[in-house]
Formats: structure tokens, C-alpha cells, sequence
């Protein structure tokens, strides 16, 4: 029945025994193995691609489970390295490279026993399982079933999960109380009353036509009792152990190198999110280089604006001013919608080639919202829906319209809706490469995409170029806080100070986000680092190509392989520097 399971076996029992030749074709075949059994193992990514064999499923994370999955990766891990590129096309090196680090990724989560602690300031696996309904197709009896088993499995699941926070509470291995403050309230909002008006109830309110009464009846009761047996309990323990044990009990350092094996742990992750050997004081040392010549540039516009004060002092007038504010939810929205309307039409200008997936502009979840970042993208769960460009209404008095071009250039276009989209899109290349994010090259391409703004017209007065400024500001500050603290002694309030200092970020956002960094160590450093590189190449190719250089072509080349590792990106653009000069000849 279960053709995944199946598939895994048999490949595990026949790993090694037979010589073969390491080319593409076997690698592919080993490439596609090892996907099979990635879905096998996270029944969660299988419905995401559409398979509905284990749509009954969650992921098996008891102690045993997670450690034959440990074996796994490192059996694969070994039998990859017998691979290497004299033997392979560039296609097929990059797709090695691309395995190797997602298997890296996975066993040193493992190693460092990243499981202990499944939530961070702004989400964790109760918010993730939030997004049950809408993984699944319901267009047989089938998928229902199969999603009120789910429903039925989230209570041992909790269960398990709580069962991890208890271990780490008793080694010192928690998030910080720092960033736990109203934590709590993202569980409650599942907790209701009324069972009819749980998120989990949705896909029975809207059955298939073709269902005949008797089976919509069946279906609801289940739905209703696993909902009331198994949803809300699972929640309820989760709420109660957070306020009585976890928040009470959480550690009061913040920074990672207090963790166990912390100092590795955290180069581990700045190594893994920026696919570089930067030590964190390279990168400290950067962002304090970048921060002043961010600086400098703000200040040229408040001096060309005549503005009567510092730059601290325009800082606060555009945090306190009502006409940089929306005054609806409905307003900011809109507002976000007409800048990503107005980018869409210049997007031909700048790429030879666009996805047909679309993308819609939505708010943050209210249950979320209170404590979730500015805004981001949500990339589709299914080939049959949209991604999403969510931006956060809560609090709107800290949400500012100068702000909102750069952001809804790195969210949606030409940034992340763009670049994941077209990585989908790539069909003929193995899974691995079109479902791998490289958190350098994506975040990279994200914060270039607000630089790309200026080309294309979209700040339109200083406030909006400062806002652009600012949020570059506020990734190069980023680099400095986010080692400062984990590796260099910060505490909380000097890097509140410091972002409050050097960004026209609202102090709400500051908090939010730097309540982020603490509880997500390293991965905030990838954004600056990886927009440095792509800038970095491009300079590169307008310089030797000069008069020559196509912006469309270049671009064209950054995302034509997906999400790549930075090393890989720039060996691609030499090769596409020497492809365009030999066709000058």
C-alpha cells in the first residue's frame, strides 16, 4: 500500500552491494532515491508534492524514529562521497553539492539535537501543524479519512514534542525567557469553545457535490470527535506545559554559545545559512563596515531634505509622524498591493523569463501576528494554489508605508514569489535542486530585489529610498547584533539599542525581530552576506562585459540552477562572463 515505505527499503537493502559506475545516470538514480525516502520519513513534504500515500501521517519523531533516520542520512552521506566531478556534468555536480548540503543539514540538526527545541520567538510545530487542511486534496472519502487519522495523530505527536522540552528544560537546552513573552498566545487562539469554528474544521464545511448526504454526515461526527478528542487536548497540554514548566523554567542567556557544544554549534549554523567559512568575527567586522556605509547614505538624504536635526532625530520623525501610517489594515494592504501591482509591469524590463505561478497579497494570521516579522512569503502548498505575499497588520502604528516598497520587493517581486516560483518550474532538474533553499542565495536574492527597486522606479520620493535604505540597514545590522549576541557577550538590550541607533525600524519591529535572532541563531546573517556576493558579481560582469552587459541575460544566469550555494553562483557567473565575451567574438 504504501509505495513510499516500499521504495525506501528496497533502496537501503541495496546500498553497497554491487559496484557501479559513479556517472549522472547513477547519481540521478541514487538523487531520486533518497528524495523517495526524505517523503517516506516526512509525510508532511509528501503531501506537499502531491503524494496522498501517507496522507493519514505525521512524521515518526520518537527517540527511535529520529535515530534510524540519523543512520539513513549518514548512509547516504557516505555512499555520495564516493562521487566526485571529474566523472560529472556540471548539472549533475551542482545536483551533488545540493544533496550533500541539505544531508549535512539534516544530520548535524541531529547531532546538535536541534529537536529539544521545536519552537522559536515567532513559530514552532504547533503553528506548523496548523497548515494540516491545506495540504490535502478532498475530492474522495478517502482524503478525508485519511486527514481525521491525522487529526487523530496530533495528540502522540504533541506528546512527544512536549516530552522533548521536558529533557531540554532539565539539560538547560530552551530558548530563552527573553523571547517567550505572550509566547503562550499563539497556542490559545486553536483553543475554542466551539468545535465547528476550530481552523481544523474547515475541510467539513465544504465537501465535493458528488458526496451523498449519508457520507458528508459520517464525516462531520468524525471530524467533530477527532477534532474534540484529540486537536484541542493536544493543544490544551501544549498551553498548560508552556505557562506552568517551559516559560518559568527557560534558561536566562541568551546567547547560543551557551548551549551545549554552543561555540560549534553556532559556526555550524552561521556556515550552514551563509555557505561560507566567514568566522563570526569576519562577519561581526562586516556588518560594522556595512552599517557605516549605510549610514552615509541616509544622512546624504536627510541633508538633501534640509532637514533640521540629526539623523536620530529624522529617525524619530519618521517613526512618530501619522502620514507615514496607514490607518486600516485595509489601507496597508492595498497600499502593498499597488507597489507589487507597479513591479509587476516592470518586471520584462529585467528578466527574460517569468513564472506562471501567481501570488496574492494577504495578512498576517491574527494568531500569529502579534509577535511575526513585518512580513514574508508563503510559498504554495499544492501545484493548484498561489504563493502568498503576507504582510503584518497588527499594530499599524508600527508598520510604515515608507518602508513597504523595499519590503514588497523582497517578499513578493522580484524576490521571493520570482525566484522560488522559477526553481519549481525547473522540471528537468532532480528534486533536491528544485526544493532546496539556500537561505544565502534566496534572502541574498531578496535584498538584492530591493536594490533592483531603484532601476525599476519605485521609490518615488527620499522617504521611500530611506525606507530602502533602512531595511539594507537593517540586514547589515543584523551581521553585528546577531554575533554580538551569540558569540561576543551582547546582551538583549545593547542589541535593541543598536538596531534602534542605526534603522528607522518601529520599536515594536525591533524587539520582534531581535527576539528572532536569539531564538534562530546565525540565519538572519545570510541576507547581507549573500546580497554582498550577488552585487559583488554583478559588478564583476558589467566590468568585463561593458558595453555588452544585459541585465536580462545576467539575471537569467543568477536563477537559472535554483537556490544554489554561493560558491556555486559565482562559478556559474564566470562561466556566463566567459559565454557572453566568446560571443562578442
Amino acid at each position: 500500500m504504501y509505495r513510499l515505505l516500499l521504495a525506501a527499503t528496497l533502496l537501503l537493502c541495496s546500498l553497497g552491494l554491487s559496484a557501479k559506475s559513479y556517472d549522472d545516470k547513477s547519481l540521478y538514480t541514487l538523487l531520486d532515491n533518497i528524495w523517495q525516502y526524505e517523503m517516506s520519513v516526512s509525510p508532511l513534504l509528501a503531501s506537499r508534492q502531491g503524494n496522498t500515500d501517507l496522507a493519514h501521517a505525521l512524521p515518526d519523531i520518537s527517540p527511535e524514529g529520529l535515530s534510524g533516520q540519523h543512520k539513513n542520512w549518514l548512509k547516504f552521506q557516505n555512499e555520495l562521497a564516493h562521487y566526485d566531478r571529474s566523472n560529472l556534468s556540471q548539472d549533475a555536480f551542482i545536483a551533488l553539492l545540493m544533496q550533500r548540503y541539505r544531508l549535512a543539514n539534516y544530520i548535524d540538526q541531529y547531532t546538535y539535537r536541534s529537536y529539544l527545541v521545536p519552537i522559536n520567538s515567532e513559530y514552532g510545530f504547533h503553528s506548523a501543524m496548523a497548515s494540516l487542511p491545506n495540504l490535502s486534496t478532498f475530492k474522495r472519502v478517502a482524503d478525508y479519512e485519511a486527514y481525521i487519522s491525522r487529526l487523530q495523530a496530533l495528540k502522540p505527536y504533541f506528546e512527544q514534542q512536549i516530552d522533548y522540552m521536558k529533557q531540554a528544560l532539565a539539560e538547560g537546552y530552551t530558548q530563552p525567557s527573553a523571547v517567550l513573552n505572550g509566547f503562550e498566545d499563539s497556542i490559545s487562539t486553536y483553543l475554542v469553545s466551539d468545535v465547528t469554528n476550530s481552523s481544523f474544521y474547515g475541510p467539513f464545511t465544504r465537501f465535493p457535490d458528488y458526496f451523498s448526504d449519508t457520507e458528508k454526515a459520517a464525516l462531520k461526527k468524525q471530524g467533530l470527535q477527532a477534532i474534540r478528542n484529540f486537536v484541542l487536548p493536544a493543544y490544551q497540554a501544549f498551553y498548560n506545559f508552556m505557562v506552568n514548566d517551559y516559560i518559568p523554567g527557560a534558561r536566562d542567556e541568551i546567547a547560543a554559545e551557551k548551549w551545549p557544544d554552543g561555540v560549534n554549534y553556532y559556526a555550524n549554523r552561521a556556515k550552514h545559512y551563509t555557505t561560507t567559512d566567514m568566522s563570526p568575527k569576519e562577519i561581526h567586522e562586516l556588518g560594522l563596515s556595512e552599517v557605516a556605509r549605510i549610514r552615509a547614505q541616509m544622512q546624504q538624504i536627510v541633508d538633501d531634505l534640509a532637514f533640521d536635526g540629526s539623523i536620530n532625530e529624522f529617525i524619530t520623525f519618521l517613526r512618530e509622524d501619522p502620514q507615514f501610517y496607514a490607518t486600516s489594515a485595509e489601507e496597508l494592504l492595498k497600499e502593498a498591493s499597488f507597489i507589487a501591482k507597479k513591479m509587476d509591469a516592470k518586471l520584462p524590463e529585467l528578466f527574460e523569463y517569468l513564472p506562471r505561478t501567481p501570488y496574492g497579497v494577504a495578512p498576517v494570521p491574527d494568531a500569529i501576528a502579534p509577535k511575526y516579522t513585518t512580513g514574508r512569503y508563503i510559498h504554495p502548498g499544492r501545484d493548484d494554489q498561489p504563493g502568498y505575499y503576507w504582510v503584518n497588520t497588527y499594530a499599524l502604528d508600527k508598520r510604515p508605508l515608507y518602508a513597504l516598497p523595499a519590503l514588497t520587493l523582497h517578499e513578493a517581486v522580484p524576490g521571493h514569489h520570482l525566484q522560488i516560483s522559477l526553481a519549481a518550474e525547473l522540471e528537468d532538474l532532480p528534486m533536491v535542486r528544485r526544493n532546496t533553499y539556500i537561505s544565502a542565495f534566496g534572502e541574498g536574492w531578496g535584498l538584492y530585489s530591493e536594490f533592483l527597486g531603484i532601476e525599476a522606479g519605485i521609490y518615488e520620493d527620499p522617504y521611500d529610498n530611506f525606507g530602502r535604505l533602512s531595511y539594507e540597514m537593517w540586514r547589515a545590522c543584523r551581521l553585528v547584533v546577531d554575533t554580538g549576541m551569540h558569540t561576543m557577550g551582547w546582551n538583549r538590550e545593547q542589541a535593541v539599542d543598536y538596531m534602534m541607533e542605526n534603522t528607522a525600524l518601529s520599536e515594536h519591529n525591533v524587539n520582534t525581530e531581535i527576539d528572532r535572532y536569539i531564538s534562530w541563531p546565525a540565519q538572519a546573517l545570510s541576507y547581507k552576506i549573500g546580497e554582498i556576493k550577488i552585487k559583488a558579481l554583478r559588478e564583476k560582469a558589467e566590468t568585463e562585459l561593458g558595453e555588452h552587459f544585459d541585465v536580462r541575460k545576467f539575471h537569467r544566469a543568477v536563477l537559472e540552477n535554483g537556490s544554489v550555494p554561493l560558491f556555486i553562483l559565482e562559478q556559474r557567473i564566470n562561466t556566463f562572463i566567459k559565454e557572453q565575451k566568446a560571443k562578442e567574438l
